[in-house]
C-alpha cells in the first residue's frame, strides 16, 4: 500500500512578526494567540479567521496525522500571508520568513513532511530570486495566489515567473485568495462555498486561453479544491474558442492545455471524483484535506476510502503516488515513513 500523503495542507508560524506595528499599512495579517489552543488572524483590526494549535503546533499536527492515517503533509503558507499588495522589501521579508520556518520542519521532521514556499509575485523579478532560494533551502514547489492585485495570472509580466518554474522544475500550487465578487459574497459565507471556487476557475481559464501553458509545456500545476469549477466549465470554454476565432491566443483550444494540470481531491463527492478522474486521468488527481481548517475533509482522503469502484491502485495513485510524481520526488528518495533528506 502507497504511503498516504495530504497535499492540501496550511501552516503558519506562531511568532509571526507584527508587520503592521513594523510598517503599518493596515492589511498584513497578525496572528493574535486567545490561548494555549487557539488564536485569532487579525486584518486592519478585524478578524479574519479563528484557527487552533494546529495552524502553528508541529506536535499536535503529527498527532493528527497518526490518529487519521496520514503518513505524510505538504505543508503551504496561508494564503492571506501573500500579501501582493505590500511593497515588495515587505512583502519579501515576510515570505524568506515563512519559507525558512517550513524549511527547518521539514528539516527537522523529514519522515512526516514536505514544504512549499511562496514568493512575492508583485514583483517578478525578486520572485524568482526567492524561488531560487526555496529550491535551495529543500522546498520542492510553489504555492501562489489566483491572482496579482486584481491582475490575472496571464498577465504579461508573470511569464517570466512560470518560465522560471518550468526551468526551475518547481511546479506550482495554486489556491484561491483575494477572490472575485467580495462585495456579494459575505453573506451565507459564500466567499468560501462560491468565491473560491470561482476564483480558482478563472485563474486556470486565463492560464489555458492566454497562452501561458503553450508556452510552459512542461510546467506543473495543482489546483486547490478540485480546481473549484473549472473542470465543469472547460467544454465551455473549448466552445468560446471555437466560435470566437478573432479571440484565439493559441493553437489548440483550452482544454488541450490541462495536460499537466492535477487537481486536489477536496470536492467531498464521490460522482465529483469519479468527473475528475473520466476528464482529466486518475494520475492527476492527488489526496488533499485543507487541514487544519473547518471546510476541511476528516479523515484525509474519506470520500476515496469510500468509494468501492475504484481499484486498489488507482486508490494508491491518489493517496500517495501522483503527489510524488507532481512534485519530482523520486519513490527511491521516501524511506520509512516518508521523505528523505535527498533531493529529487
Amino acid at each position: 500500500m502507497a504511503k498516504r500523503i495530504d497535499f492540501h495542507t496550511h501552516i503558519m508560524p506562531l511568532d509571526l512578526p507584527n508587520f503592521e506595528e513594523k510598517y503599518g499599512g493596515g492589511r498584513w495579517p497578525v496572528l493574535e494567540q486567545k490561548c494555549s489552543c487557539g488564536a485569532d488572524i487579525m486584518v486592519a483590526g478585524k478578524l479574519f479567521r479563528e484557527v487552533t494549535d494546529q495552524v502553528w503546533d508541529v506536535k499536535k499536527r503529527i498527532e493528527d496525522m497518526d490518529r487519521e492515517n496520514v503518513d505524510m503533509q505538504v505543508i503551504s503558507p496561508v494564503p492571506v500571508t501573500f500579501s501582493y499588495w505590500a511593497p515588495i522589501e515587505q512583502a519579501l521579508e515576510l515570505s524568506i520568513y515563512q519559507n525558512d520556518f517550513i524549511a527547518n520542519i521539514v528539516k527537522e521532521n523529514p519522515d512526516r513532511f514536505i514544504g512549499l514556499g511562496t514568493i512575492p509575485l508583485q514583483n517578478p523579478e525578486v520572485a524568482i530570486q526567492e524561488m531560487r532560494r526555496c529550491k535551495e533551502i529543500g522546498l520542492v514547489g510553489i504555492e501562489i495566489g489566483t491572482n496579482v492585485n486584481g491582475e490575472n495570472l496571464d498577465s504579461d509580466e508573470l511569464l517570466p515567473v512560470f518560465k522560471a518554474a518550468e526551468e526551475l522544475e518547481m511546479p506550482l500550487f495554486i489556491h484561491p485568495w483575494e477572490t472575485l465578487a467580495q462585495n456579494r459574497t459575505p453573506r451565507h459565507n459564500f466567499l468560501y462555498t462560491v468565491g473560491m471556487p470561482s476564483e480558482t476557475a478563472l485563474a486556470a481559464a486565463s492560464l489555458v486561453w492566454s497562452g501561458v501553458m503553450e508556452k510552459c509545456p512542461n510546467l506543473k500545476i495543482c489546483f486547490a479544491h478540485g480546481g473549484g469549477s473549472f473542470p465543469y466549465i472547460l467544454p465551455r470554454l473549448d466552445q468560446g474558442w471555437n466560435v470566437w476565432p478573432d479571440k484565439r491566443k493559441t493553437e489548440h483550444p483550452p482544454s488541450y492545455y490541462t495536460k499537466n494540470f492535477y487537481f486536489d481531491s477536496l470536492v467531498y463527492d464521490p460522482q465529483n471524483i469519479n468527473y475528475l478522474i473520466e476528464r482529466f486521468g486518475h494520475d492527476k488527481i492527488i489526496m488533499g484535506s485543507d487541514y487544519p481548517f473547518l471546510l476541511r475533509e476528516i479523515n484525509p482522503g474519506k470520500v476515496l476510502d469510500e468509494m468501492d469502484t475504484l481499484t486498489d491502485e488507482v486508490k494508491d495513485a491518489i493517496f500517495g503516488e501522483n503527489a510524488l510524481n507532481f512534485l519530482n520526488i523520486k519513490k527511491e528518495d521516501v524511506v520509512a515513513n516518508g521523505q528523505s533528506n535527498a533531493k529529487a
